[in-house]
């Protein structure tokens, strides 16, 4: 199967490590250009070394937050000045601390509005210029959440729900520019998020965060957490030549966790 991705441009949010950085990695790999970003200007810088060593596409960074709107025009202008345009666009953000209804206030909740939903939208709205001139990809990533709330996390609950009711109604609004745009929700991937994740539920429930693994994995057909790079190879499908018929998906990349059908 051939993915035509050699001599395309992905902006990569939140790319400096963890799934950002696994799809950066993979689009690398297949020859795509690729812009990465995220707030931390060191782990940039030696991500964009590790994955020049991978050989086909050029990568380049530029440090932004992206919950700041004029950082995001500087970040979108930048890959354009480096690339000359943009075909590719995968949203990604860091998720909002966990914790109950009664431990958040209205600041945590504008907090998490900004970082993980308002930021899509600023992102595609800025993208959307080169995405319409000759068709695109959009991959917003959210969380298994969108299918089945998790405990203790209902910041990300909200929010993740939100990204899938933009993409489906972008990917008919966009459409006729050939523009294909989709959600992915991972579930249980071993990434640093979900570490810190089992181990404030280890913390809770007075066990060790191996425990709280081993539980975790005993809800999963598959019997194991995925892998970043088992995630990064579903989107970077999704962004490919190959994929041309399937816009409007909320795709689960979970290992049969979720049981809602």
């Amino acid at each position: 199967m051939e993915l035509n991705l050699e001599g395309k441009t992905a902006l990569v949010v939140a790319s400096s490590q963890g799934l950002g950085k696994a799809i950066a990695a993979e689009l690398v790999k297949e020859g795509a250009n690729v812009m990465l970003t995220s707030r931390d200007q060191a782990k940039l810088q030696a991500v964009q070394e590790e994955l020049t060593q991978l050989g086909k596409g050029n990568v380049a960074y530029h440090r932004a937050d992206i919950t700041k709107p004029d950082e995001i025009k500087d970040l979108v202008q930048a890959a354009r000045e480096r690339f000359g345009k943009i075909d590719i666009l995968i949203n990604n953000a860091g998720g909002p601390p966990g914790g109950t209804f009664e431990q958040f206030s209205d600041q945590d909740w504008q907090n998490a509005f900004e970082l993980n939903l308002l930021s899509y939208v600023r992102i595609i709205r800025e993208v959307l210029p080169d995405l319409k001139r000759e068709g695109g990809r959009i991959v917003n990533i959210a969380s298994s959440s969108i299918k089945q709330p998790i405990p203790g996390l209902i910041l990300s609950n909200t929010f993740r729900l939100g990204i899938v009711g933009l993409t489906k109604t972008l990917a008919e609004e966009l459409a006729p520019y050939n523009i294909l745009v989709n959600t992915v929700a991972p579930g249980r991937i071993a990434t640093d998020r979900v570490a810190f994740l089992d181990q404030l539920k280890a913390n809770k429930l007075g066990i060790s965060r191996e425990e709280v693994e081993a539980q975790s994995k005993q809800q999963i057909p598959l019997g194991r957490y995925g892998t970043p790079e088992e995630f990064a190879k579903v989107v970077v499908f999704l962004v490919s030549g190959a994929s041309t018929y399937i816009t409007g998906s909320s795709l689960l990349v979970d290992g049969g966790m979720v049981k809602a059908i």
